[in-house]
């Protein structure tokens, strides 16, 4: 289940208007929220609070065989008007599940915030800053975020970890994403080996910079997925070196996914490749139902002829059905990252959402089983790890998190 932090982060990119989603690094988003979820180990309860709309705080507290914790602090120019109450969170905004994407948009900024100036092009208003710092105790290391909204289509974001076990006490990555709706370029330097990266990502079909008229698309509606209105394809790719190592890496990936406007079943695509390890992985998405999703993947090596199967599904459970002020906000916030607010009535579940299951499997025998759901004022998420190879410790994970927010 998305943490509370991650959860008012998620807040800053949609009221600054910022798409996560157009970016080389979440080409296989729906593919890891479906197959690669957290399993709880041990016993976890945790407190946040947003206490303004500027100001949030978060303690966690652990038990993994001995006793940590967790103390984060998290501050942003732009207020978030959002629910914090965690027995008013719509449960499908805490839920990393199937990412159904939207049409692109150009990035925008809030007109009180970032004002643009078409005479000089410069930005005449404040930039949205967002600060975030988390202390782990017992062991003092350290880690912070700071984002800022340079421009509409400019976002600067530095991730710093202060730990004594690292090299040099630390590391700092900068990544500055500049999006231009039909593509993104990346940049971004890290201080451990010096390590400097490009990534961009390119979408085939509309392009949000153009008016739709002057694109020479047929006004017929859609009659098959590839059509632009119907899905997406995108195709990215990212290099990186070390000068201090002298040792590089390059990557490519595909996906394709549907829009809303698709008639028939939601579904994702993609394919990536490492030539220089030889990695290459394909994975299919499908939201079957309006409550259930389904997930497989393939690995496999060229060098070492190696592979790997996984399978996943996610299944809601569904309560009450909703008001129309709870549909209204859910529309605000549902599957983060869109760039827009409009969201077609069949994307916002018409009832409430009261649990989630999660679950893997692979073809080595390992599994894993996670229910996400609501007791009272409590989010409540039970999971265990599996082995069913082995027959005298089948279990082995288990966990239990507790978390409350006001």
């Amino acid at each position: 289940m998305r943490d509370f932090m991650d959860y008012v982060l998620t807040a800053f990119h949609i009221n600054t208007g910022w798409n996560v989603d157009n970016s080389y690094a979440s080409l296989t988003t729906t593919a890891n929220h479906l197959l690669d979820f957290d399993v709880p180990h041990g016993l976890s309860l945790h407190v946040s609070s947003l206490s303004s709309p500027n100001f949030a705080t978060s303690y966690t507290l652990g038990s993994k065989g001995v006793v940590d914790g967790s103390l984060s602090f998290l501050y942003s120019s732009l207020g978030q008007n959002i629910t914090s109450r965690s027995s008013h969170i719509p449960l499908e905004n805490l839920i990393r599940g199937y990412r159904q994407l939207r049409q692109l948009s150009l990035p925008k900024a809030k007109a009180l915030n970032q004002l643009q100036d078409d005479k000089s092009n410069t930005n005449t208003g404040r930039k949205d800053t967002l600060l975030y710092g988390r202390l782990y105790l017992p062991s003092s290391s350290l880690e912070a975020l700071y984002l800022r909204r340079l421009s509409p289509n400019r976002l600067l974001r530095l991730n710093c970890v202060s730990d004594a076990t690292l090299p040099n006490g630390g590391t700092v990555l900068a990544l500055l994403q500049n999006d231009f709706g039909k593509y993104i370029t990346e940049y971004l330097y890290s201080t451990d080996s010096s390590l400097l990266g490009f990534r961009g990502l390119w979408n085939f079909g509309y392009d949000p910079r153009v008016p739709l008229d002057e694109q020479h698309v047929s006004s017929r509606p859609p009659r098959h997925p590839w059509d632009h209105q119907n899905g997406r394809l995108s195709a990215g790719a990212e290099a990186y070196f070390s000068p201090i190592n002298k040792s590089g890496g390059i990557s490519t990936g595909l996906r394709f996914t549907t829009l809303p406007i698709h008639s028939g079943f939601p579904y994702t695509m993609t394919l990536t490749l490492n030539p220089l390890m030889g990695n290459l992985s394909s994975s299919y998405a499908v939201k079957a139902g309006p409550n259930l999703s389904l997930c497989s993947q393939f690995d496999f090596n060229v060098y070492s002829y190696e592979s790997d199967v996984s399978l996943g599904l996610e299944l809601w459970q569904m309560g009450r059905p909703r008001t129309s002020e709870e549909v209204a906000w859910a529309k605000d916030l549902i599957r983060p990252g869109w760039g827009t607010k409009v969201v077609p009535e069949k994307v916002v579940p018409d009832e409430d959402v009261t649990g989630v299951l999660k679950a893997r499997m692979t073809d080595k025998g390992r599994a894993s089983v996670v229910w996400e759901c609501r007791v009272k004022e409590l989010l409540v998420t039970l999971g265990a790890g599996l082995d069913l190879k082995k027959r005298e410790s089948v279990v082995g994970r288990f966990g239990l998190e507790i978390a409350y927010s006001s």
